[in-house]
C-alpha cells in the first residue's frame, strides 16, 4: 500500500490522515472475528488477536507482536555478529517510519541485551522545502525522546547545492539520480565526522526486494551481487548494516501501535521515481502471494556471478578521494556538471555525453578521460 499526503495540509490535518492510514493498515492485517467475538492470540492465548503475521500467518495480539518483532531483530543482530561491544554506531534517521522504528528498537535492544554500543542519530538535509525541513523537526524530537545525540549534514554544506536548486535547474526527470548519489556519500561523510564504526539503516524486506528487481532490470551485476547482504561496504570507508533486512511491511503497524513520533509524507520530488514503479509491481505480487517479497530476496541471494564476468575494481576518486571504480566518483561527475551549467553531463551512457566529458576533462584538469557508471536512485 502506497501513501501520498500533500504537503499543503495543515499539521492537524496531517495528524488525522496519519491516524486514518495506520487504522487502515491495522484493519487490513487484523484477523476477522468468528461469530460474535474476536479470535485469541495464537501465542499467549490470553488476549485478542490484533493482526496476522505475513510470514507465519499467525494471529497475534499487540503485546506478542512487540515481543516477536523485537526478538526477531535481536536474533538477526546476534546471529550475523553485526556489532561488537564498545562500537560507535550511527543510525540513519530521516524521520520516516522505518528509521524511527530502527532508532527506537536499537535503543531498546541495546539497553535490554547489553550490546554496549554508543548510538548516534545521523540525518541528511537535502534542502527540500516543505518536506525535509518538516521531517528534521521529527528527528530532533526523536533525539530528545530516545536520548541519542543527533548530527545533521546538509547538501548545501557538502556540495554547495540544495535539491530545490538542482530541481529548479534540471527538472523532475533525473533529480532522484542526483539525490541518491549525493545522499549515499553524505551519509558516509557524516558517519566519518561522528567517527563511528558502522552505519545502520532502516531498509526492510520491501526495500531489498525492490532493489533486487531494479538491479535485474538495469543489468547491474555488481550491485545485484551485494544488495541482499545484511552488511555491505566492508571494503569502503564505513560498513553499513541492515537489521531489518528480513522484516516485512509491519514497521508501519509497529510504529502505530507503539505511538512512535514519525513523519509520513513522501518526498515531493519523487512521484515519477523509477523505484516507485518497482514498488507498485511488487505490491501487486504480494497481494497474490504474500511471501513474494521474501522469495524475491531469496532469489537475489541465490544468484551466482559467472567467473568470466569482469567486475569493476574499487579504487578512489582522483578528485575527492571517495571510493570509486572510476577515475572520478559519480558525485564529482554530477557536481561538475551542475557547477558548469551542464547538469546532464553525468547522466546516462550516451556516446555524445561520454565524448563531451572526455573533452571537458582534458581541458579542465589534464585528466585523459572521465568515466562514470550509471547510478540508481538508491544504492546499497
Amino acid at each position: 500500500m502506497r501513501f501520498l499526503l500533500g504537503n499543503s495540509l495543515a499539521p492537524e490535518n496531517r495528524a488525522a490522515n496519519y491516524s486514518t492510514m495506520a487504522s487502515e493498515v491495522v484493519a487490513a492485517t487484523a484477523p476477522k472475528p468468528r461469530g460474535g467475538g474476536g479470535r485469541f492470540c495464537t501465542i499467549c492465548n490470553e488476549r485478542r488477536a490484533a493482526l496476522k503475521r505475513p510470514k507465519t500467518l499467525e494471529q497475534i495480539c499487540k503485546e506478542c507482536f512487540y515481543e516477536v518483532f523485537e526478538d526477531e531483530i535481536h536474533r538477526v543482530i546476534v546471529d550475523n555478529h553485526l556489532f561488537k561491544p564498545g562500537e560507535r554506531i550511527a543510525i540513519g534517521a530521516s524521520g520516516g517510519k522505518d528509521s524511527t522504528v530502527l532508532a527506537y528498537v536499537m535503543s531498546e535492544l541495546n539497553r535490554r541485551h547489553g550490546y554496549g554500543l554508543d548510538l548516534f542519530l545521523l540525518s541528511i538535509d537535502e534542502g527540500i522545502t516543505g518536506y525535509r525541513d518538516d521531517s528534521l523537526e521529527t528527528v530532533k524530537r526523536n533525539e530528545i525522546q530516545y536520548g541519542l545525540p543527533l548530527k545533521v549534514v546538509s547538501y548545501k554544506e557538502l556540495y554547495g547545492w540544495t535539491m530545490d536548486e538542482i530541481v529548479k535547474l534540471i527538472g523532475l526527470k533525473n533529480n532522484c539520480t542526483f539525490c541518491g548519489v549525493f545522499r549515499r556519500q553524505a551519509l558516509d561523510r557524516g558517519a566519518a565526522l561522528l567517527k563511528v564504526d558502522k552505519l545502520v539503516t532502516g531498509h526492510n524486506a520491501d526495500d531489498i526486494a525492490e532493489t533486487v528487481l531494479l538491479n535485474i532490470l538495469r543489468g547491474d551485476i555488481a550491485r545485484l551481487s551485494r544488495c541482499t547482504s545484511i552488511t555491505t561496504g566492508e571494503d569502503g570507508p564505513i560498513p553499513r548494516c541492515k537489521p531489518f533486512n528480513w522484516a516485512l511491511n509491519l514497521l508501519f503497524t509497529y510504529a502505530y501501535f507503539k505511538r512512535l513520533d514519525y513523519f509520513s509524507t513522501e518526498c515531493i520530488y519523487s512521484p515519477n521515481a523509477y523505484r516507485g514503479f518497482a514498488r507498485e509491481f511488487i505490491k501487486d505480487l504480494e497481494r497474490i502471494r504474500p511471501r513474494a517479497i521474501l522469495d524475491i530476496i531469496k532469489s537475489g541471494e541465490d544468484f551466482r556471478i559467472s567467473t568470466f564476468t569482469k567486475m569493476p575494481e574499487q579504487g578512489n576518486c582522483e578528485r575527492c578521494g571517495y571510493i570509486s571504480s572510476q577515475k572520478w566518483c559519480k558525485a564529482c561527475v554530477l557536481l561538475e556538471g551542475l557547477n558548469r551549467g551542464l547538469p546532464k553531463l553525468g547522466i546516462g551512457r550516451s556516446r555524445g555525453l561520454n565524448n563531451e566529458r572526455n573533452k571537458d576533462t582534458k581541458e579542465t584538469n589534464g585528466t585523459k578521460a572521465l568515466q562514470s557508471k550509471q547510478c540508481g536512485t538508491l544504492d546499497f
